[in-house]
């Protein structure tokens, strides 16, 4: 298991990268000005940031108690990175489309958009934080304790 200064650590950077790609990126393709855009998307990186270390830790709990190990394989992978941005989205719908003063479908449109790409930043990232960091699984805690 992951300890809650791992967690953070992994919350803040997965946060702090996106930040810096995903406003420049969609400023650009929804043609919004970039200041809109970064206080859309650091609204939107504050609220997934609490969920981030809420959700990363039920999902690793889930694992450990079904599995016996936090290791995520790739269908694993898969479903955390689904599951996460499913959820989120439902929580920044209504922002979305309150800040920005447009309707539920463009803002779900955007929304989308946004969940899209942080799907695919998320299975990159937590991967190779993974690598980086590997969590401790059993074996790993024993190795540590020895």
């Amino acid at each position: 298991m992951r300890s809650t200064a791992d967690r953070i650590r992994q919350a803040i950077s997965f946060e702090a990268i996106g930040l810096l790609i995903v406003t420049p990126l969609f400023a650009w393709i929804f043609d919004h000005p970039m200041g809109e855009v970064g206080v859309l998307a650091l609204m939107g990186a504050t609220a997934a940031t609490s969920w981030n270390y809420l959700f990363n830790l039920g999902f690793d709990r889930a694992l450990m108690r079904l599995r016996g190990d936090p290791n995520k394989t790739l269908p694993l992978r898969l479903l955390h990175a689904l599951l996460f941005e499913v959820t989120l989205l439902i929580v920044l719908l209504p922002l979305f489309a309150w800040y920005l003063q447009i309707s539920l479908w463009q803002a779900l449109l955007m929304d989308l958009s946004f969940a899209g790409f942080y799907m695919v930043y998320a299975f990159v990232f937590t991967w190779a934080y993974d690598s980086l960091f590997p969590p401790r699984g059993p074996a790993r805690e024993a190795e540590a304790r020895a």
